[in-house]
């Protein structure tokens, strides 16, 4: 096993669907410019609530990446 270096990056994703699809986004979303991405961990879970209901979520997450080198 080689031994790894990882760069984290810290972001918040939303979604009016789950707490799953606002990490999915969030993830899809950091991909379009962050390459040899390891490992997530979320960090915060929010909501917010409208006329007593869900009306969103929202999640801050850690995101972990290789270097390259």
């Amino acid at each position: 096993m080689s031994d790894h270096v990882y760069k984290t990056i810290e972001l918040t994703g939303t979604s009016s669907t789950s707490i799953e699809d606002a990490v999915t986004t969030a993830i899809a979303k950091m991909a379009d410019s962050v390459r040899n991405m390891r490992w997530f961990q979320v960090t915060e879970t929010r909501g917010h609530i409208n006329g007593g209901k869900v009306d969103s979520w929202q999640i801050t997450l850690k995101v972990g990446f290789t270097l390259d080198g």
